[in-house]
């Protein structure tokens, strides 16, 4: 479990002594009222039941754009001056911000370019584009695309729209915490994802000005610990794709890791295994879909349920942008690792009415076949076996554990692909 952060020193430890002030934040609230949905945060009582405590979540995913980050990027986006609006705007963005101020922009008719690194989700490229932005793809990191749109907004006398590192940008984000805390005053834990650090930071300033021994948990991928290297003084490895590729970011930004670095208490990493068994049960559960950022929140509070025990916390469901393959993806793994849905080899004699054999007792079992493969070819046993693979639906491993048994009693050969 990685340790809390260093303790901020009490000169820093002030909202109001920070580059954005709560002031900030009540202003930025005041300027998108009206364009940006007040979205719903209710108590999940299930999760709640689930993880020990008191679990409200804020549904940003239900956003137009779906992601939160309409608010700081409206909120930047109306305190350009009449030329650069003329003139134009350009971002850089893995999907969510690229949205965000493309969206606005449109509205406000503001040209927007957006610079979109390789390996965006399609789904975030179409929406973008379906705003009326430019996009242009380039570079295999955030970091590399932030390069090409600082470059190409300069030759083109464009505005950037950075996605984190702006005070206008982190006091839009920020008013989800007035938001969230007008909603539900008894709030004690706010459990906020990371990637560059705009929201953490913005609703950190918001909440503790109202409440200062409030909680904020910040929450990262285990592959890009960025924010949590900076806070720590630690040189953990960046690396791979993950799921939660809006908040992949291997340098956050340099007003946001002050603002964090004074105002959280602690930042929580989470492995792939987690966050994809919380985006399971969010569609499982809560019937609302979320990206892997958005559900990173809930991993956090999965992982360590006893450092959030008894408390009243609230989760910030960040966004729903995600791809439908990679949701049916997550889901069928979840299936799988839950017991329910099981990939079973079986060594057979190569001879009339095995398969009905097996056929017949595993649905004396109980359990329902979803695909069958005969393999006599590419395989290892010898020339008069089949192997035969059946992918079968149970209810649990407690299930699965007695299908495998009863083939075993019949004088079957059977194990699961992997585990022998």
């Amino acid at each position: 479990m990685p340790n809390a952060p260093k303790s901020p020193t009490p000169d820093t430890r002030e909202p109001g002594r920070l580059p954005v002030t709560p002031d900030d934040v009540r202003a930025a609230a005041a300027s998108i009222r009206g364009s940006v949905l007040l979205t719903k945060c209710d108590q999940s009582r299930t999760l709640s039941e689930i993880c020990g405590c008191n679990l409200w979540l804020k549904f940003e995913n239900l956003q137009f754009t779906s992601t939160f980050k309409e608010r700081g990027a409206l909120n930047r986006l109306k305190a350009l001056s009449p030329d650069e609006r003329r003139r134009g705007v350009i971002a850089m963005s893995a999907g969510n911000h690229a949205q965000g101020v493309a969206y606005h922009a449109q509205r406000l008719g503001i040209p927007a370019t957006i610079v979109m690194p390789v390996g965006t989700p399609m789904v975030k490229i179409e929406n973008t584009r379906r705003h009326g932005a430019e996009i242009i793809i380039s570079g295999k990191t955030l970091e590399e695309c932030g390069e090409f749109a600082r470059a190409h907004g300069a030759a083109h006398d464009l505005t950037m729209i950075h996605p984190y590192d702006d005070r206008l940008i982190i006091a839009g984000q920020g008013t989800i915490a007035l938001e969230m805390l007008d909603a539900v005053p008894q709030l004690d834990t706010l459990v906020i994802p990371i990637g560059g650090g705009g929201l953490a930071s913005g609703m950190a300033v918001a909440a503790k000005s109202l409440k200062p021994d409030l909680l904020i948990v910040g929450v990262q991928a285990q592959l890009y610990p960025s924010m949590y290297n900076a806070v720590q003084g630690e040189s953990l490895p960046m690396r791979g794709d993950t799921l939660a590729e809006g908040i992949a970011v291997k340098a956050p930004g340099r007003i946001t890791t002050q603002i964090i670095r004074s105002l959280a208490d602690d930042i929580i990493l989470v492995s792939e295994d987690q966050i994809e068994r919380a985006l399971a049960m969010l569609i499982a559960i809560e019937k609302t879909v979320v990206e892997g950022a958005g559900a990173a929140g809930l991993a956090a509070v999965l992982a360590e349920p006893e450092r959030f025990a008894g408390r009243n916390v609230g989760l910030v469901l960040t966004g729903g942008n995600i791809d439908t393959r990679l949701i049916a993806s997550v889901l069928t793994r979840e299936l799988a690792r839950e017991g329910r849905l099981t990939q079973i080899a079986i060594d057979i004699v190569d001879r009339p009415g095995q398969l009905a054999a097996v056929s017949a007792l595993l649905a004396e079992a109980g359990a329902n076949i979803i695909e069958v493969s005969h393999q006599r070819t590419f395989s290892d046993l010898p020339a008069k076996g089949t192997l035969l693979e059946v992918v079968i639906e149970t209810r649990d491993r407690a299930h699965l554990d007695e299908v495998m048994q009863r083939l075993g009693e019949a004088g079957f050969v059977a194990w699961l692909p992997g585990r022998r």
